[in-house]
């Protein structure tokens, strides 16, 4: 009776060490490189609209999609959700944000800038509870993401 026991015990604990392993590996190596991909090709875009700016000799207004894409850059949005409004590429973890604007209040129970405030997902509550947005964070967010929606 103690033989298979042990064999039971011993194949539980390699087994949940390689799968430990595999995870580890594999999430969240391919979780960095697609975060490295998503500021390259952002590091890219403003480059193009950088020289743009300086090509042109009218007067000089940023790009609205590359100015809302840095806030939801710098908050992190990008690492799990895309905006294919704005033409801002992210990861696939978290839905499209395109439509964000007008679907939260019907999901959620809120508008868009009372969710960034207290989000009533679990994950989002961990992500913005560990990284509180601003007032003009959360302004800066909405509006972009209400320019995201307008633009379907």
């Amino acid at each position: 009776m103690k033989k298979p026991a042990i064999h039971f015990i011993l194949f539980a604990v390699i087994g949940l060490g390689l799968g430990y392993l595999i995870f580890d590996v594999l999430a969240v190596g391919s979780g960095t490189q697609n975060e490295v991909a998503v500021e390259d090709k952002q590091d890219s875009k403003t480059d193009e609209t950088n020289k743009e700016a300086t090509d042109t000799s009218s007067e000089a207004t940023p790009d609205s999609a590359n100015s809302d894409g840095n806030i939801l850059q710098a908050k992190g949005c990008l690492g799990c959700h895309a905006v294919e409004g704005l033409n801002l590429e992210g990861g696939a973890t978290g839905p499209d944000l395109t439509q964000a604007f007008n679907n939260v209040e019907g999901k959620h129970g809120k508008p868009l800038d009372e969710f960034l405030k207290e989000p009533t997902s679990a994950v989002m509550s961990g992500v913005i509870g560990g990284n509180p947005l601003t007032e003009e964070e959360i302004n800066q967010i909405a509006e972009a993401l209400k320019k995201a929606s307008e633009s379907n």
